[in-house]
C-alpha cells in the first residue's frame, strides 16, 4: 500500500500534538510542580481523555518533560570548551539561563521526592560536565581546593538552581546575578567575578 500524504497526517498530526502537549506541560509546571493532569490538559487546550491518548498517566509525562528539558541542558554542556574554567563555567551558567524556563521545570522536579533520581539520570552529562571544569579549575589553583571537586560541582548547582527558582528570568540583572552566584561559589570573590565578566562582556549575551 502507498504511503500517500493522507496516510502520513494522522501520524504528524499526533506528534504535533504530542509537543503541544509537551510544551503546555512545561509551562504549567514551571508554575506549579504538583499541577494535577487536568490543569495540564486545560492548558494543552485538550481533555483529560484525550490527554490519556498520548501518556498513560502523570508520570510518564513528567519522565518525557524532564528528558525533553534534560537533552536541551546536556546539549549546552557538551558546547563549553573554553580552557579558562571560570570562564568555561561562566558561559555554562549564561547560557542555561537562555533555557530558564526549562531550567526551572527540572529544578521544581528535581525538588519532589518522586523525580529525584529520574532528574539525576537524566542530567548526568551536564553533571558531570561542572564536575570536569570543576576540577579543572582546582588543578589550575584558580577555583576553590578546600572542597572535593563533585562535592563543589553539587554546590555550583544548588547555587545556580536557588537563583533560577527564585528570580524572575526577565529582570535584566537576573542572568548577571545566577552567574555571579555561580562563580562566587567556585571560589571567586564578587569582585573577581565582576572583573571578569568585564574582560568577557559576550559571556552575558543570549544565545539560541
Amino acid at each position: 500500500m502507498t504511503d500517500t500524504p493522507a496516510a502520513r497526517r494522522p501520524r504528524r498530526d499526533a506528534l504535533e500534538n504530542r509537543a503541544g502537549i509537551l510544551a503546555a506541560a512545561t509551562a504549567t509546571i514551571a508554575h506549579d510542580p504538583h499541577a494535577s493532569i487536568d490543569t495540564i490538559a486545560r492548558s494543552a487546550g485538550l481533555t483529560r481523555r484525550a490527554l490519556y491518548g498520548h501518556f498513560e498517566d502523570r508520570d510518564a509525562l513528567i519522565r518525557e518533560v524532564v528528558a525533553a528539558g534534560a537533552q536541551r541542558f546536556n546539549a549546552i554542556a557538551l558546547s563549553i570548551h573554553d580552557d579558562d574554567p571560570r570562564i568555561a563555567l561562566a558561559r555554562l551558567a549564561s547560557q542555561l539561563w537562555t533555557e530558564a524556563s526549562h531550567v526551572q521545570v527540572a529544578a521544581s522536579i528535581a525538588l519532589d521526592d518522586a523525580h529525584v533520581l529520574e532528574t539525576a539520570d537524566a542530567l548526568a552529562p551536564l553533571r558531570r560536565t561542572v564536575v570536569a571544569i570543576v576540577r579543572r579549575g582546582q588543578d589550575a589553583d584558580v577555583l576553590r581546593t578546600d572542597v572535593a571537586a563533585p562535592t563543589l560541582a553539587r554546590l555550583v548547582e544548588e547555587a545556580a538552581r536557588a537563583v533560577i527558582t527564585r528570580m524572575d528570568a526577565s529582570s535584566p540583572e537576573a542572568r548577571s546575578l545566577a552567574v555571579r552566584a555561580v562563580l562566587s561559589i567556585a571560589g571567586l570573590s564578587w569582585r573577581e567575578a565582576v572583573a571578569l565578566l568585564a574582560r568577557h562582556p559576550e559571556l552575558l549575551e543570549e544565545h539560541r
